[in-house]
């Protein structure tokens, strides 16, 4: 048994994406039991010798959102009093990510609060994707590798036949995810503008930008309701899109969703397995895998090598 090698660990928010990425960097899934007691306290054991060892641990903060903040938490304090030598926290969806700044008085700034709960369990490392601010990464005091899904959802895009495509933004705070899609796919860029109704529903107010007879590509980093994409969507297939997709880096779709998604004038969402994705019945829902791309990063970083070559979209880590 390989003792230098990396070891992987999950918590029970997506351990089938955790089975992926250990079988990418060529090791076995850690072994630990993470369940909860009767009054719903979480209970962690690992259930292997990590003395000196590097641990990864693997655990998305999606819904549940709590419980699993809590799980990964409490799986770091174990390996730390494990006498692990490194852990990084490998979450591929930061939750808390959207209060990251005081918008009205006497609000929190939760983005930080959960920063400094990871290094004060006693992370030493994060490893996440997409976050939906990247400030966060400031939030810490230890390293910070962001990684990007824009990668993995380019090798998809090249093998649809795309016909004059056009990256739409869905709303204005999307602008620069849509503008680096927009020069990665060498094509035009529009807008919707949106006006938020309720915390579950949008009104798309008005397009900037000619789409009739385009192929539409509307981008966006997370969605949950799919309030602000359906909206968008009616709105430039009734400005004449022949055909609108979607890609999404993390979907935590909900009920709403669902039922949005399914009546909507989306032919495709695009997504990742960030977070566990459901299948949308009637619905064109395309989930393709980060774990090669988490995997190998999780490679670089144990082999001490840089990994800011995985932003590339010819990177040596974006291969198939």
């Amino acid at each position: 048994m390989d003792t230098t090698g990396p070891q992987v660990f999950t918590g029970n928010a997506n351990p089938a994406l955790a089975k992926e990425i250990a079988d990418y960097v060529g090791v076995p899934l850690g072994k630990a039991t993470v369940n909860s007691f009767p009054d719903g306290e979480t209970f962690v054991k690992i259930n292997e010798n990590i003395r000196g060892r590097d641990i990864y641990i693997v655990q998305p903060t999606a819904p549940p959102t709590n419980q699993n903040l809590m799980e990964l938490l409490i799986m770091i304090d174990a390996a730390r009093r494990a006498s692990a030598s490194r852990i990084t926290a490998v979450i591929p969806f930061y939750g808390y990510a959207r209060q990251d700044r005081k918008d009205q008085p006497r609000v929190p700034i939760t983005a930080k609060l959960v920063a400094n709960l990871l290094v004060a369990s006693g992370a030493h490392r994060i490893l996440t994707m997409d976050l939906h601010a990247q400030q966060i990464q400031g939030f810490f005091d230890i390293p910070v590798d962001h990684l990007y899904a824009a990668p993995v959802l380019y090798r998809y895009l090249t093998t649809l036949k795309l016909d004059n495509l056009l990256v739409v933004s869905p709303d204005v705070g999307g602008m620069k995810l849509a503008s680096a899609y927009s020069q990665l796919l060498n094509t035009g860029l529009a807008i919707v503008a949106k006006r938020r109704t309720s915390p579950t529903s949008v009104e798309s107010q008005y397009l900037v930008g000619e789409v009739d007879g385009k192929d539409v590509l509307l981008v966006d980093d997370l969605t949950e309701t799919a309030g602000t994409l359906t909206a968008a969507a009616k709105m430039v297939k009734d400005h004449g899109a022949r055909r609108v997709l979607a890609a999404v880096s993390h979907s935590l779709f909900n009920e709403l969703a669902h039922k949005r998604l399914q009546g909507s004038a989306i032919d495709e969402l695009i997504t990742t397995n960030s977070t566990v994705v459901n299948p949308i019945p009637g619905f064109k829902l395309t989930v393709l895998s980060i774990a090669g791309l988490l995997g190998e990063a999780i490679k670089r970083i144990h082999g001490g090598e840089s990994v800011s070559s995985l932003f590339e979209i010819n990177g040596r880590g974006n291969k198939d």
